[in-house]
């Protein structure tokens, strides 16, 4: 039975899960780092953007089911949903889990569930099993994993701006340490999941979110190869994928400006760091979907040579369409190569902030309106298929040239 959960990392899973287990009348505490954040929770609010999450919060925190704090507290259940980064090796940083799991480490009961989230290389949830012991050496006495208390690896499935729904309507993987271990965690995603629950071990699972994200990048990567193949050829692109889309056994993906994102940038290369030598078809991808804002800058440039003094403006600075999430987003490194490279003015367009990044704040540039930066650009560079660019209308952007990334004007 779990009456209480702490869930650690409150930012764009761990704040939703934690909003989702408070609705079922679990007393959540939330855990994070950052002071502001935690203040705006306690006040009912998201410091991220994602559907209908303010509604949610402003109920669970007043009905007092959920309460914010940057410490942990005892619980039945702990949940670890911090970032896992990569290196500039492209090993994974596990610095974030391996903190997270010493600062709950004094809290931790016999017979407690600690669940890994986090999306991690394989045998992450060993080594966060092995940090708790070191800073229990009682747990590990008393049997440890599966005995004195259980651990598992519960990876997010879930895609930004339907993060609510899909969290109770996806299925979800569980790895344990033991199977023990698995079937306490399926008990506690049980109490608000509506999809199923599959159980394997820890390494299997944490290879399974990989694996996801992994297929997704080298099909991506294949649309982003044609796209480069169809400019050397002069080829439409989008019309290319349309017509060999009519075949009933292709299904080929969009290109665009990168990949971006926590998962799809950065989850390939931790399987290519656990088996270098073999994984050369992802690595291939990475390289593809990575060098592609490139492409795009220098695609750019070459339009910007035909004006005396143009005026560039970059549509869009979020990783995907209609959020504001910057993380790994191709159209903000474009946009800030495009600052620091083009000697003329660069206008931001993002719908979805109200402050720009500090890599593009401190050179200046500033974040502008669609129609005030369609009005003055010679330039138009589509970045982002905002529902707001979907609805610009064509007599808008005439005599503009037109860089689209996205196929959303051709």
């Amino acid at each position: 039975m779990f009456n209480s959960v702490c869930v650690v990392g409150l930012g764009y899973i761990g704040l939703p899960t934690a909003a989702v287990f408070a609705k079922t009348g679990t007393q959540v505490t939330g855990v994070d780092v950052n002071d502001a954040a935690v203040k705006t929770i306690n006040s009912g609010k998201a410091h991220i953007v994602e559907v209908d999450l303010d509604g949610l919060l402003q109920g669970v925190v007043s009905n007092g089911n959920l309460k914010a704090q940057t410490t942990p507290a005892e619980a039945d259940a702990f949940i670890i949903a911090v970032p896992t980064p990569f290196k500039d090796n492209h090993a994974a940083d596990l610095s974030f889990v391996e903190a997270a799991i010493k600062s709950i480490a004094p809290y931790v009961k016999n017979g407690n569930l600690i669940v890994l989230e986090s999306t991690v290389p394989p045998g992450a949830t060993d080594k966060m099993v092995a940090w708790l012991e070191e800073a229990r050496p009682d747990l590990k006495a008393a049997g440890g994993a599966g005995t004195a208390y259980y651990a598992a690896h519960c990876p997010e499935r879930v895609l930004p701006g339907r993060v609510l729904i899909e969290l109770v309507q996806n299925d979800r993987i569980i790895g344990g340490i033991t199977e023990e271990c698995a079937e306490h965690a399926q008990d506690l995603y049980e109490t608000f999941l509506k999809g199923e629950c599959y159980l394997t071990n820890a390494r299997t699972a944490e290879m399974a979110k990989l694996s996801e994200n992994a297929f997704r990048d080298v099909n991506i990567a294949f649309a982003n190869e044609l796209s480069l193949i169809s400019d050397k050829l002069d080829i439409d692109v989008w019309d290319l994928i349309r017509l060999a889309n009519r075949h009933p056994r292709v299904n080929i993906l969009q290109p665009g400006p990168g990949v971006g994102g926590h998962c799809i940038a950065v989850d390939p290369w931790f399987i290519v760091d656990a088996v270098p030598d073999t994984a050369k078809l992802i690595r291939t991808a990475r390289e593809v979907n990575d060098s592609k804002p490139r492409t795009v800058v220098d695609k750019v440039k070459r339009a910007a040579a035909r004006f005396k003094n143009p005026t560039v403006a970059c549509l869009g600075l979020s990783f995907k369409a209609d959020i504001d999430d910057l993380r790994s987003s191709p159209a903000l490194d474009i946009t800030t190569q495009l600052s620091s490279e083009l000697d003329c003015d660069i206008l931001a367009v993002e719908p979805n902030i109200d402050i720009l990044p500090e890599e593009l704040s401190k050179t200046g540039l500033q974040l502008t309106t669609l129609m005030d930066a369609v009005e003055r650009a010679d330039i138009l560079v589509l970045l982002v298929d905002h529902l707001e660019f979907k609805r610009l209308p064509s007599g808008k952007r005439a005599e503009k040239i037109i860089v689209d990334t996205r196929g959303i004007w051709t």
